[in-house]
């Protein structure tokens, strides 16, 4: 027999609610200490739910880091203006979302992790580096390149908190790496 004084929620809106509170529980916890039952108590429900939508730990990691960079359309962009265009974007994502510090976080220190932050900077930096670059062939080696320094930027702003990275104002941070993002996309290849 079941509670009626307990509204039941439809398996989406179940699903929302677990992802949320994963999403949350990773970026504070970071991966290894982030639990099940946490996340479950934080969303509101039993820990078996979570198994039976995502089926492990790593499976819900997954699911939660599902990640669209948003990445602008550079190649319309005026000659000279690509690598400042990205490392605002970037800067704003950063600002604006605490799951990819949480996963820049869970990346450096667990395998998981450190797979799903390749799985989205390949899969979306790439096609961004292939669309300027002057022999889409060298995309992925230009957006490994690209992604160093966006990430390198990230750990020692957000993670690290780096002085006098934190300190630095946005425009400081697109003078400085504007320049070197844009080389490695549009430049010829050394």
């Amino acid at each position: 027999m079941s509670d009626s004084s307990v509204p039941r929620r439809s398996a989406a809106t179940t699903k929302a609610a677990i992802l949320e509170a994963a999403r949350e529980r990773f970026a504070a916890d970071g991966y290894e200490r982030a639990t099940i039952r946490a996340i479950a108590r934080d969303a509101g429900i039993d820990p078996s739910m979570v198994m039976r939508y995502y089926g492990s730990k790593e499976g819900l990691f997954t699911a939660a880091c599902t990640i669209d960079l948003r990445l602008p359309a550079l190649a319309a962009l005026p000659d000279g203006h690509i690598g400042a265009v990205l490392v605002r974007h970037f800067l704003d994502r950063w600002d604006q979302d605490e799951v990819l510090t949480g996963l820049l976080r869970v990346g450096v220190t667990n395998e998981a992790g450190a797979e799903r932050m390749r799985a989205v900077f390949a899969g979306q930096v790439g096609p961004v580096a292939a669309a300027v670059c002057p022999d889409p062939a060298d995309a992925p080696r230009r957006a490994a390149l690209v992604t160093s320094q966006i990430l390198g930027m990230a750990l020692a702003r957000y993670v690290l908190r780096i002085e006098p990275a934190v300190a630095m104002s946005r425009d400081e941070i697109v003078d400085w790496l504007a320049p070197t993002v844009h080389r490695y996309l549009t430049s010829e290849h050394p």
